[in-house]
This record gives C-alpha cells, sequence and structure tokens, in this order.
C-alpha cells in the first residue's frame, strides 16, 4: 500500500493512553521511539525549531550505520531532554501528523518517554521544587520576605548558588515575588448585569495562575480593570491550584492529576452555570483545553472546561463581535513589537491578541510569529539556557527592528526572555531607545487610560 507523503486534513490529537501498562513499558516505548525517529530523520524539515531535532541528526549522522539502527536506545534521552513540549513540530511542520498513516505525535511521544523516565528514575530534587509552584510562591505575599529574597537574587554571590544547588543558569532571567498575591486583593464583582452574546457569556471566572498571583499580579489586576470597564460580571476561585503543565513538563503525571482533582470540581461546576473561564497565562489555558482532555477523555467534568475556556483575547474579540465591548481607547501606544507565544499558537485560535491591538488608534503592531526558546524552566537551566537564546535569537532581533516603544507577549515569561534577549543580541537595532515590556492585557488597560 503506497503511503501518501502529507495530509491535507486537519490534524487531529489521540487521548494520551497513560493508563495503560503498555504506555509505560520501557521495550514498547524505544520501538516507538525507533520508528518515529526514523521518519523524523527521513524528512529532517523540524531542523531548525528546536535542539531535539539537530540532537536526533547528529547521533543518526555520527553513528555506524547513518541510520537510526545504528544509535544506542540509551542515547534516545539526548533528543528527549531538548524537547520543551511547544508543539511547534506537531502544529506547524509535520506532514505525517493523525489521521496521517504514520501517525506522528512527536511532543506526545517525548511526554511519554519524559513519563517513563520519571516514574523510572524520578527527577532531580531542585526540578521537583521549581515545578512545585505553589510552594515555591510561598515567599509571595509576605513584604520583608519578598524584599529580601528579591534583592538577594540579583546578587552574583546568590545566582552563583543558585545556579549550583538548583541548576538554573546564573545569567538567565528569574522572576521577583509579589509582595502581595494576586489573589489577596482581588476581589469579585457581580454587580454588572450579565449581558450574553452571540459568542461570549456575559460572566468571566478568572483563573489566575501561579505566575500571576505570586509573582506579577499587576497583570491580573488589569484583566479585571478591563472587565470591569466593559460591565462583564466576573468572579474568582475560592480555591486555586496550579494548572499541572510544569510537572507535565517533567513527566510528572501523578501530581498533574492531583493538581486537577483541587481544580477541575470547581470550573467544572462554574462551567456549567455558564460563565467563561478566562486564564491570562497562555500555558495554564493550553492545560485546560488540550493537556487535561487529552490525558482524562472520559471525564466529563475535564470536557465541560475545556469548552467553557478562554484566551483573554479570544473573548475580548469575541466579545467586540458581539457589539459588546467598549472601543473607547484614548491612550495611542506608538509602536508595539508583539510576540505570539507557541503556547497560544497551538490553541488554534489565530492572533486574538494581535487583532485585538490592532484597534488601538495611533498604534503599529510589528507580530513576531515564532518561538522565543524560553519554554518555562527549561530554557533557565544552566544546561540549556545557551540553547534558548539561540532558538530565540530571531525573535529578539525582528522584535528589536521596529524600534517599539513596547515589547509584548501573552506569555510574560517569554516577554522577560525576549527583554533580555534583545538587550544581549539586538541593542544596537534599537537605536538608542528602551521599550517597555508589558503584557498585552496591561496595554489594553493603558490604552483605556484606566
Amino acid at each position: 500500500m503506497s503511503v501518501r507523503e502529507g495530509s491535507l486534513e486537519a490534524p487531529t490529537r489521540h487521548p494520551l493512553a497513560w493508563k495503560t501498562p503498555e504506555f509505560w513499558d520501557q521495550a514498547a516505548l524505544d520501538k516507538e521511539l525507533e520508528r518515529v525517529f526514523d521518519v523524523c530523520h527521513g524528512c529532517r524539515r523540524c531542523v531548525s525549531l528546536c535542539g531535539s531535532f539537530p540532537a536526533l541528526f547528529d547521533l543518526v549522522d555520527n553513528g555506524p550505520t547513518g541510520e537510526v539502527d545504528g544509535v544506542p536506545k540509551e542515547k534516545y534521552k539526548d533528543v528527549v531532554d531538548q524537547c520543551y513540549l511547544c508543539d511547534m513540530c506537531y502544529m506547524t511542520k509535520c506532514p505525517y501528523v493523525p489521521p496521517h498513516p504514520w501517525n506522528l505525535d512527536f511532543p506526545h511521544l517525548m511526554l511519554r518517554a519524559k513519563a517513563v523516565q520519571f516514574k523510572t528514575y524520578g527527577a532531580k530534587a531542585s526540578d521537583k521544587f521549581l515545578t512545585s509552584t505553589d510552594k515555591v510562591g510561598m515567599f509571595a505575599g509576605i513584604p520583608i520576605v519578598t524584599q529580601t529574597v528579591n534583592a538577594l537574587n540579583k546578587t552574583k554571590p546568590v545566582r552563583a548558588i543558585v545556579e549550583s544547588q538548583f541548576g538554573i543558569d546564573r545569567n538567565a532571567w528569574m522572576p521577583s515575588f509579589a509582595p502581595r498575591k494576586f489573589h489577596s486583593d482581588a476581589r469579585p464583582n457581580a454587580t454588572h448585569p450579565v449581558r450574553d452574546g452571540q459568542r461570549t457569556p456575559g460572566k468571566v471566572v478568572v483563573y489566575s495562575t501561579c505566575y500571576v498571583n505570586y509573582n506579577e499580579p499587576g497583570i491580573g489586576h488589569d484583566l479585571l480593570k478591563v472587565l470591569d470597564h466593559n460591565a462583564i460580571a466576573y468572579t474568582l476561585l475560592d480555591k486555586e491550584a496550579c494548572c499541572g503543565m510544569p510537572k507535565l513538563e517533567i513527566g510528572d503525571l501523578e501530581s498533574v492529576e492531583k493538581l486537577k482533582s483541587v481544580n477541575i470540581p470547581q470550573l467544572a461546576r462554574l462551567a456549567r452555570e455558564g460563565w467563561a473561564i478566562v486564564t491570562p497565562i497562555p500555558s495554564c489555558t493550553l492545560m485546560y483545553k488540550q493537556e487535561l482532555p487529552l490525558m482524562f477523555p472520559d471525564d466529563a467534568d475535564v470536557q465541560a472546561v475545556k469548552e467553557a475556556m478562554w484566551d483573554p483575547f479570544e473573548y475580548l474579540v469575541a466579545r467586540h463581535k458581539d457589539g459588546l465591548l467598549k472601543t473607547d481607547f484614548s491612550q495611542p501606544l506608538g509602536t508595539v513589537s508583539y510576540h505570539v507565544p507557541c503556547h497560544g499558537r497551538v490553541q488554534n485560535i489565530g492572533k486574538k491578541t494581535e487583532e485585538m491591538l490592532k484597534l488601538l488608534p495611533q498604534t503599529t503592531v510589528n507580530t513576531v510569529e515564532r518561538c522565543s526558546g524560553h519554554s518555562g524552566i527549561w530554557g533557565t537551566r544552566k544546561e540549556y539556557h545557551e540553547m534558548a537564546m539561540k532558538i530565540g535569537k530571531p525573535v529578539f532581533k525582528n522584535m528589536a527592528a521596529a524600534k517599539p516603544d513596547y515589547i509584548s507577549s501573552d506569555c510574560q515569561l517569554a516577554g522577560h526572555h525576549i527583554e533580555q534577549g534583545i538587550g544581549r543580541f539586538a541593542a544596537e537595532a534599537l537605536g538608542g531607545k528602551v521599550p517597555r515590556n508589558a503584557h498585552p492585557l496591561t496595554l489594553v488597560r493603558i490604552a483605556y487610560g484606566l
């Protein structure tokens, strides 16, 4: 039977069969890795995306046979460790994703390999700690503690210690802890009348995310101000845990399930009551839109949350199309270099943030749609930070080339990574200009004059 080169059909994701014995079988995993690596070796169109593919092709080319069968199985880990689950190979490059007969889902195969590795060997204590975002966030919200920790984290001696003890590169950008958590000051506002649109529910529950709650609560407050300005009723969760994405990225699927058991019952109840669920960080949105539904395909609550989950700009643009969004923007922003993060692209919603920014008066938007290389904790690790900067270099240069007044990304971690990368690789292109790094929600709040 002949196999076609590619597919014109829309890609489809199969559920992650992590509850089956075969998923965890090392021999079965190695067989599937060899099969997929052999297809990738014969194609090679993903070579420019990340470090996984160059690592694979080097192993093949330098092996005794020049084929995948010459690569020792223990070397497969070199490829797996370079993958940070951005999904761009699946979304933008691979012609063999399902429903193609070869059925390639490279990111989820890497996830399976990470999960087997985690279950067999565990993870470094530092990785377990750093991915426990609610535990790390205990430093936030205590003014004296946060001031001390933040100040120490900016000193070279402490960064050297952090590098040796936690594996975070001393030159990588690190987030500061907020003196007050988002949930300490944020309050629900259900006083606005609920006006449902053709496309949008008229009431929103804000799932703030760990990063907004512990590190940059201003992003969450800007979202609330935009909702208030548009007379949209909103509420907050009584108890919010991490979405599980950091644990997913190290293959700790059991911890993902534990976090799901905290969040999903609350979110499912609100979803069934007709609330739109909005999250200001795209990785967290993606977790509820894709990863949890694929891990728990038969869980009705998970599927209900999936249907109710919105990226904030997906919601705001749909609200605008419903004729229910105010456009009384009073402050021009000049030039904005806007970065579309990978986990925003994977949601298949289009460039909704760009659409929103282009509604703003006297504002020019320079959109850059390419991986920044940050990828959460991966890009901060000592062994991968330079690779992260290399991957992001085209983004840094394209963002700086517009001489922007603002640089912005829906993923605030990527935004800071880009800011650092511009300073290192593209500062000359700015011509002495110092752009402000601001989340798109902050830009909309500024444009409203709030």
